[in-house]
């Protein structure tokens, strides 16, 4: 069966994390992408650590069912290249920061005019307009500016263990570039999307901020304050994650427990003195078995009890395994390789498998002859370092 987005073209500029994650998407969906990327050096997120062999690790989960070609965008012959393909393209993506593109030839109002049908996604962290515009970051930068890095843990911020901005922003990313393929049926003509990684993060705030409006401004019932949504250890050093907000969930966790005196002291309108020795008692007892004794009393309950797991305890899970969140491709260097599949399930338009993450410029020749270069040229556009 073919993808959803089969026959979709996809110019992919972008680099690192979470680009990558949104070009993943389109590309699990069906797209034809092809990654840009520079001569000899490459998206550079191939040749940090984490490696296998050769290529990071990271990298190798992001980019399978991608094409890759190089093309030195400082040089006319790689612009005009560029713009040949941005012609027969549906969609451009590019992570640069603002203006960069605009500088090169090959922003917004240029391409639109060799394909008035382009939509032309620009991801970066704080946006084409503002104050921060031109600003560096990172994930950490991005919470922070949004105002989420504040609201985790009690005393002091905790730094999540997922770079949240990041994934979100390939997320949103995808999600606009579908919107904007659905819009262009109708409207007759492509457009330009301005995506901003702490605009992505502010978005995701909403609790924190319907709170702020309530006038709750110190609620932290959900990041570590609460006695029913909290982890706690176990007799092996291990972890249970709990989170029995409601009455009934709370009321099986008590009883299998065997503290079935615990539950009218579910914690909403408790002090926070009271919250605290109600948490030290969990602990107390949650400490007198194992936790894979605890997940077997818990088992047949209808209560939010979880194991904190590993990555490796989340990589062999049943429920992951039954739901074909894994498969392995066969990578010319890099042997066989673990996947995380999309977590996307269609009934007629299944996700792609169709290939592993490309070599450095593996299709340069290939799109290049697509475009009519004979060898000769080919050749030559290599010597004058073009690609």
């Amino acid at each position: 069966m073919k993808g959803a987005l089969e026959g979709i073209r996809i110019l992919d500029l972008s680099r690192m994390l979470p680009f990558e994650y949104c070009t993943m998407i389109l590309a699990d969906l069906g797209a034809d992408v092809l990654k840009i990327e520079e001569p000899k050096i490459g998206d550079y997120m191939r040749w940090i650590p984490p490696k296998l062999k050769e290529e990071n690790a990271i990298f190798l989960l992001l980019n399978r069912n991608k094409r890759s070609m190089t093309l030195n965008l400082r040089k006319e012959a790689a612009k005009e290249i560029l713009k040949r393909l941005a012609a027969e393209a549906d969609v451009l993506f590019e992570s640069f920061r603002p203006g960069v593109m605009e500088r090169l030839g090959l922003g917004y109002e240029e391409l639109s005019k060799v394909n008035p049908n382009l939509i032309y996604c620009s991801s970066t962290g704080y946006g084409q307009t503002g104050p921060y515009r031109n600003e560096p970051g990172h994930d950490i930068n991005y919470i922070s500016i949004a105002g989420i890095l504040e609201r985790t843990g009690l005393k002091e911020p905790v730094i999540p263990g997922i770079p949240v901005a990041d994934m979100t922003i390939g997320v949103y990313s995808a999600l606009a570039i579908l919107a904007a393929l659905l819009a262009r049926d109708r409207i007759g003509k492509g457009q330009y999307i301005d995506m901003s990684m702490t605009d992505c993060m502010l978005s995701y705030n909403i609790a924190n901020i319907g709170d702020y409006i309530a006038g709750k401004r110190e609620k932290a019932e959900l990041r570590g304050e609460a006695p029913y949504y909290n982890v706690y250890q176990t007799k092996d050093g291990k972890w249970l994650s709990i989170g029995n907000i409601e009455d009934k969930f709370w009321a099986e966790m008590c009883e299998g427990m065997g503290r079935a005196d615990l539950i009218e002291r579910h914690s909403f309108g408790l002090s926070d003195e009271e919250k605290e020795e109600l948490k030290r008692e969990l602990q107390e007892v949650f400490k007198q078995k194992t936790r894979d004794e605890w997940l077997e009393i818990f088992k047949d309950k209808d209560t939010c009890v979880t194991p904190v797991q590993t990555v490796e305890e989340a990589l062999n899970d049943p429920n992951f395994i039954e739901r074909g969140m894994f498969f392995e491709i066969d990578h010319p260097k890099e042997g066989r390789i673990k996947q995380i599949a999309l977590p996307i399930k269609f009934s007629e338009t299944p996700c792609d498998r169709r290939s592993p993450p490309p070599l450095l410029g593996e299709h340069t020749t290939e799109v290049l002859k697509g475009l009519g270069y004979d060898e000769a040229k080919i050749e030559e556009l290599k010597r004058e370092g073009v690609i």
